[in-house]
């Protein structure tokens, strides 16, 4: 039972097929390491510990019957469980949920159990969990530093130890950066392969995606295999797969053109650290050693800021729209005083522009998508698959992405760093996988894998690959 903080969900959910653990068991053993690890680092935020105990003497007969899970309290609600995406307001009226995302409800399904509730920015716009109704989460690696965001919450348990996948959502970077700062699998779908219904149809305009930071890549196969598919009244849907997502992790591909673009961040816009530099080419070196045909490449069109302005100009309408949808939970006027500096500056700039300028920048975006695509082999162009380091910087100490400032220009300009190389493909829609990089360091350092459209095959084929290579170190138990 001392081991089982270690294994990933695959294997615990093995432990239980052979009788060799009860999934009472495993739910008991993960509350304790949340009662353990918790205080000190602040991911678990609304502990579901009674009636976790309870289900786990039911849980459904599913591929992970019986696996503890935490889920973010952004992204989708959990019935009869708090649901305040990091606000002080909805923590204050005590607001709780009366049903199920379609997600939640398939994770349920599959047997998982969860035993709590994570950290979040408010409404998940920081790449930093520091919310003022919750506090900081602390990453288990560094506790001076942030575990990221938006999902921070969630991948500060898992890489803790307390259980062996987190919920989250990804916007800009919401998987990716968190799996980055903690040493994890962060898995963005290709828009439309997750429901985000029923409260959602397109979330931030189609940039939102929404899947689990894990510590192996077969896990997220697994997962996603649990959450693909359409649901009732999507928008959308993807065609399913050729075989199920986690039969990819045991095959190596065949040998692929990889484009590596590490010693500068699109259009210029950040500084690039030595050491997410040289994560990328650790990567990019080991995937030619293991037959793939590597050279410097990328889109050229990433240099083109024309996606940058746009997001800026649809994050800010979406968050006057969560401020009203905020207005309309509680009943009353939102004002000032009821969200974050930060929240509060970006739902004023999106009150003041019109819906031709909102479809204008729609409209962009879709625009500088098509020429994006153009470099993958499936639109036609030379390459498979690009890396890139997954942030610009190391983890950041916290306190240093401050959205409590009365003015929010510093905020806004220390996100930059943090994700301007995952935000681009929440644009594209492209799935992206942000893998821990097989170097020393004191603090994990994530790189960036981004296929096609519709080609999470291809990205769990190789971080398996990676995986089996040069297995990434796990934050000691």
């Amino acid at each position: 039972m001392s081991d089982l903080g270690t294994l990933d969900a695959t294997a615990q959910a093995e432990l239980v097929r052979t009788g060799a653990v009860t999934p009472l068991e495993l739910v008991d053993d993960a509350i304790e390491r949340i009662e353990s690890a918790n205080p000190a680092l602040n991911a678990v935020i609304h502990e579901r510990f009674a009636r976790a105990h309870d289900e786990a003497h039911r849980p459904s007969e599913g591929a992970f019957r019986g696996v503890p899970i935490v889920v973010k309290d952004l992204d989708g609600p959990l019935a009869g469980e708090p649901y305040h995406l990091g606000n002080r307001v909805l923590k204050e009226i005590g607001y709780v949920a009366d049903h199920d995302s379609f997600l939640n409800a398939k994770l349920r399904a599959a047997g998982f159990v969860v035993v709590g509730k994570t950290n979040t920015p408010e409404f998940g716009l920081l790449p930093t969990t520091e919310p003022a109704a919750y506090g900081p989460t602390r990453n288990p690696w560094d506790p001076t530093r942030s575990a990221g965001g938006s999902s921070g919450g969630s991948a500060a348990a898992v890489a803790s130890g307390m259980v062996p996948v987190g919920h989250g959502g990804d916007g800009g970077g919401s998987i990716r950066i968190p799996a980055s700062m903690c040493g994890l699998v962060g898995l963005k779908p290709t828009r439309g392969r997750v429901s985000l219904g029923p409260d959602d149809g397109e979330c931030w305009s189609g940039l939102v995606v929404r899947h689990v930071i894990t510590r192996s890549v077969r896990d997220s196969a697994a997962v996603l295999d649990v959450l693909a598919g359409p649901m009732p009244g999507d928008p959308y849907a993807l065609p399913g797969p050729a075989r199920r997502f986690r039969d990819d992790t045991v095959t190596d591909p065949s040998p692929l053109r990889i484009g590596v673009l590490g010693d500068g961040a699109p259009g210029g816009l950040a500084a690039v650290a030595p050491e997410c530099a040289r994560a990328a080419e650790v990567v990019a070196a080991l995937l030619e050693s293991l037959g793939h045909r590597v050279s410097t490449s990328y889109p050229d069109s990433l240099d083109d800021i024309t996606a940058l302005i746009s997001f800026t100009t649809i994050q800010a309408t979406a968050v006057a729209h969560d401020i009203a949808a905020l207005a309309r939970t509680v009943g009353r006027d939102i004002g000032a005083d009821d969200v974050e500096p930060l929240t509060w500056a970006l739902g004023e700039r999106g009150r003041t522009i019109a819906a031709a300028d909102f479809v204008t920048a729609l409209e962009a975006t879709r625009e500088w998508s098509r020429r994006v695509a153009t470099w993958w082999s499936a639109a036609g162009g030379d390459f498979d698959l690009l890396v890139t380091p997954t942030l610009a910087e190391p983890p950041p100490l916290l306190g240093d992405i401050d959205s409590l400032a009365p003015d929010p220009t510093h905020a806004l300009e220390r996100l930059v760093p943090f994700g301007v190389f995952t935000a681009p493909f929440n644009v594209t829609g492209q799935p992206a996988i942000s893998v821990p990089a097989p170097v020393d360091g004191a603090l994990p350092i994530g790189v960036q894998l981004v296929a096609a459209a519709g080609e999470e095959s291809v990205l769990l084929q190789v971080a398996a690959q990676i995986e089996r290579a040069r297995p990434w170190p796990s934050l000691p138990q």
